[in-house]
């Protein structure tokens, strides 16, 4: 076991679930009129063509579960938004490539889970064993393996992203 691999024994995420269907793509997570906001106000706007008013609802420790295709889209740092709103794990069916780095660069910890979709529904508890990539809905009772994702990911996702790990190292101020 590598010394990052080390450094995450142990950690359990949970948190409420919010869940979206498939082809969730970046646009809906953050529409191109959002670019152009400040910060504070951009997150408002997340999901909102598809659920009005989901961002006053979200709170620290969230997680999303998405169907198959989640993420798709740009580059756009659709992540960063949800983590602004709290959320701190994304567990899908499929989680798009691009998606994937652009959570873990915001701390976001992205996992595909196969059967997560008819495993989950809103306001349910979700716990992530980090370790071994457990999934198990805490409300009733079904546990799932998802994908584990490279130490290096998680490590990174973990530190709260590509910024806060910099710092940590002493490369940025």
């Amino acid at each position: 076991m590598t010394e990052n691999a080390a450094a995450a024994r142990g950690v359990k995420l949970k948190g409420r679930v919010w869940k979206f269907g498939d082809n969730i793509n970046t646009d809906m997570m953050m529409p191109n009129v959002a670019r152009t906001l400040p910060e504070d106000e951009q997150k408002k706007l997340c999901f909102e063509s598809i659920r009005p008013g989901w961002s006053a609802q979200v709170g620290p420790g969230d997680i999303i579960v998405g169907g198959r295709n989640f993420g798709t889209g740009s580059s756009r740092p659709a992540a960063k938004l949800l983590r602004q709103l709290g959320i701190v794990a994304v567990v899908a069916e499929s989680v798009n490539g691009l998606f994937v780095r652009n959570c873990v660069n915001y701390g976001i910890l992205p996992l595909s889970c196969a059967g997560i979709a008819a495993a989950c529904a809103d306001g349910e508890a979700l716990e992530i064993d980090v370790d071994s990539a457990a999934v198990r809905n805490l409300t009733n009772g079904t546990g799932l393996t998802a994908q584990a994702l490279p130490d290096q990911l998680v490590q990174l996702a973990l530190a709260g992203g590509i910024r806060p790990l910099l710092k940590r190292d002493g490369y940025l101020k």
